[in-house]
């Protein structure tokens, strides 16, 4: 059996946590860009925002403004993230480092 490192250990949590990250804003996009523009269009155009259709304003600017929303969330997490995980590689380092 191999045996991981700490350093391998908290990579591989990062990792897995990061595409968690991406996984879920991603099903938000397709949602909002797929479902709000195109699948419930007919819905939502009973509604008007701006004079327009809102499954029409959909389409064309809210799935953009939702994008970079979902981009600013996704920056705001992996800045946390990666904060944490310098902060428990530096804490494995120095668990490893032997005292001299």
């Amino acid at each position: 059996m191999i045996e991981c490192s700490g350093e391998q250990q908290a990579l591989d949590k990062y990792w897995k946590k990061n595409v968690r990250i991406m996984a879920v804003l991603l099903g938000v996009w397709a949602t909002v860009g797929l479902g709000a523009g195109i699948l419930f269009a007919d819905v939502l155009n009973a509604y008007y925002m701006g004079g327009y259709p809102v499954g029409f304003w959909f389409a064309q600017q809210g799935s953009i403004a939702v994008f970079v929303v979902l981009i600013l969330i996704y920056a705001f997490l992996l800045n946390r993230l990666d904060a944490a995980y310098h902060k428990e590689l530096n804490a494995i380092r120095a668990q490893e480092t032997p005292d001299s």
